[in-house]
């Protein structure tokens, strides 16, 4: 049976895409076939890959519009059991196309429906930084949304938001989705984010992973790569924590 996670908070710049790339490499590096696709119109997971958006004839939007299949737009990776689903700017358009159209919120769960159950043993989103029809799709097909959350305060503020969206899509299109929390970027050295993760533990441990991602300079150098952290630089503490991830999902979902 397929899981299907979204990766997605309301504020930017934390981490969204790298913790898609890498824990979906992370994952297929176990033996688990992955599947990730890019709903975010900025096409950072896509561009991550070596992927150029501009040059690609058929992307994620052709599938959710229904010209075709999501399978017959996935491309293999440089990493064995990783696909994707690229994106191109269109995407920035599909959003406000979606809107009109009825039931829009189901489209990407329709197209995963449509796949053999077989096919992926994982689907991992990434969803843009701002709730539109795009994060409305993810979170409508997706059994597990991750926020990855760095230990700042605006990220920690603006977590409520997302948060909120979650419980607001559990009651109007996905009662099976649940939510859980990553700590992202985190610098043991800084006072600010030891005391945000203190207050994080206390009142939201229940969901928080125990796993935590620190900074670490290769993963932002990967993508220029086109590689994941698992090809680019698996030694590092980086690809490290994205395994322990990996497996604290697989062993605990």
């Amino acid at each position: 049976m397929t899981i299907t996670i979204a990766i997605g908070n309301q504020k930017g710049g934390v981490a969204k895409t790298t913790t898609c790339l890498s824990l979906g490499a992370c994952l297929a590096e176990m033996g688990q076939i992955v599947l990730l696709i890019d709903l975010d119109p900025q096409t950072n997971l896509t561009l991550s890959l070596g992927l150029k958006p501009e040059k690609l004839r058929y992307t994620v939007d052709d599938a959710l519009l229904g010209n075709t299949s999501l399978v017959s737009v996935s491309r293999e990776s440089e990493a064995f059991g990783l696909d994707i689903i690229p994106a191109n700017r269109g995407l920035a358009a599909l959003d406000k196309v979606l809107y009109g159209r009825r039931n829009y919120e189901f489209f990407l769960r329709r197209g995963l429906d449509a796949m053999d159950e077989n096919f992926y043993d994982v689907v991992l989103i990434d969803c843009p930084p701002s709730f539109g029809t795009l994060t409305l799709n993810a979170l409508t097909a997706a059994d597990l949304l991750i926020i990855p959350v760095q230990c700042e305060y605006y990220a920690v503020h603006s977590l409520r938001r997302t948060i909120e969206l979650a419980k607001l899509v559990r009651e109007k299109t996905n009662p099976r989705l649940v939510y859980r929390l990553l700590v992202t970027m985190y610098d043991q050295r800084n006072k600010i984010c030891r005391i945000l993760l203190d207050y994080m533990r206390q009142g939201l441990n229940k969901v928080l992973f125990e796993t935590i991602i620190e900074v670490d300079t290769k993963l932002k150098e990967s993508p220029v790569f086109g590689q994941p952290i698992t090809l680019y630089a698996p030694g590092t503490r980086g690809a490290q924590q994205y395994r322990a991830l990996a497996k604290e999902l697989m062993n605990h979902g």
